[in-house]
């Protein structure tokens, strides 16, 4: 009874959340700032935004002596922080993991894994994640969504984007996406440039919450990569198994966290080409940016995203300030989320 009564209450919920924008009006965002970059979510002024335009006029001016071709505009952005909300108050699929285990009506988690969820559900709500904590987290994560098909892990995502976002008011996970940024997206896809998504967050989560709001083909879309396995393989390897007609594919473990040089050696193998300019937030972007940066053939810049608003987020600034130490130093350009982003969700959205 007391988990029918917390789904009615659920949907309950779900049904009378609202949004700022909806998913299509973000995807149109994205496509109306168009290659002049007619950017509206920005403030007037913004250095940093100013910087990337100047960047890609030049790159993109045959007359330049800094002209990229067209082939050769690669931009890459990592997701949870840098596009996407991270500090209400956590990842969304960390977030999505915490439902599974303790909410969820159709799932019965073990007590290993509850007890594994308290640590980790401790560690989210009191703002503080040891960094090994990432790799316990995608392990357990993928433990309990080990055994779905990807079309059901898919369902199971996009059913979980329409949860309210704790701690804002008129804010569903599947709409918690930085406007300034979706802009931005949609600037550099106007202007030839090839976009790929880099996340630590795992692959086909990161996909699901991509598509259809921000302009990142299917495909360019990179991640922590899981195993994948055909239902009736068993214990062999699957360079020693084919699939067959009445298999599945169902998923697995954890194998990949893409964080820090794995994002540097995802670029290698995936796309093959060093990028233009990379968008990240946190030091377990720095390697891509060192790679962008260092040694490229072509013009590049890195771009860091700081969590430096209190009002209508939950920045941190003494963080912000150190990170932005650490980029001058490097001359990287840093974003002031407090600073240079006009609105954040939208106007519709506070902070609870």
């Amino acid at each position: 009874m007391k988990k029918l009564l917390f789904l009615v209450s659920a949907l309950a919920l779900l049904a009378s959340s609202a949004t700022a924008e909806t998913r299509e009006q973000i995807a149109k965002i994205g496509t109306d700032v168009g290659a002049q970059g007619n950017f509206k979510y920005w403030t007037e002024g913004s250095v940093p935004l100013a910087t990337l335009k100047a960047f890609v006029e030049k790159v993109t001016d045959p007359t330049s002596d800094s002209f990229v071709p067209q082939q050769d505009r690669v931009a890459v952005f990592d997701l949870d922080g840098t596009l996407v909300c991270e500090t209400t108050p956590s990842y969304f699929e960390w977030m999505m993991y915490l439902y599974r285990v303790f909410d969820d009506p159709t799932f019965n988690a073990t007590p290993e894994q509850r007890a594994t969820g308290e640590v980790i559900k401790k560690a989210v709500y009191a703002r503080s994640v040891p960094g090994d904590m990432m790799w316990t987290e995608a392990i357990a994560q993928n433990e309990v969504f080990a055994g779905m098909t990807p079309e059901q892990y898919r369902e199971y995502t996009l059913n979980f984007m329409k949860a309210p976002v704790e701690g804002m008011n008129n804010l569903q996970w599947g709409e918690a996406i930085y406007l300034p940024m979706a802009e931005v997206v949609g600037y550099l896809a106007a202007n030839g440039f090839t976009t790929y998504v880099i996340s630590g967050s795992e692959r086909q989560v990161t996909r699901t919450y991509v598509d259809g709001a921000l302009a990142f083909g299917r495909n360019h879309i990179i991640g922590s990569d899981i195993y994948t396995y055909a239902t009736t393989q068993g214990e062999k390897e699957g360079w020693d198994y084919s699939f067959k007609p009445e298999d599945d594919v169902v998923r697995g473990l954890m194998y990949v966290k893409n964080l820090k040089m794995n994002k540097v050696s995802a670029i290698v193998r995936e796309i093959g080409i060093k990028p233009l300019l990379a968008f990240g937030n946190s030091s377990g972007d720095f390697s891509m940016f060192e790679y962008s940066c260092v040694k490229n053939p072509y013009p590049s810049m890195a771009f860091c995203v700081l969590a430096d608003d209190t009002v209508r987020e939950y920045g941190n600034p003494g963080k912000a300030e150190k990170m932005k130490a650490s980029c001058d130093a490097k001359q990287w350009v840093t974003i002031s989320m407090k600073n240079d982003f006009k609105t954040i969700y939208g106007t519709t959205v506070t902070k609870k």
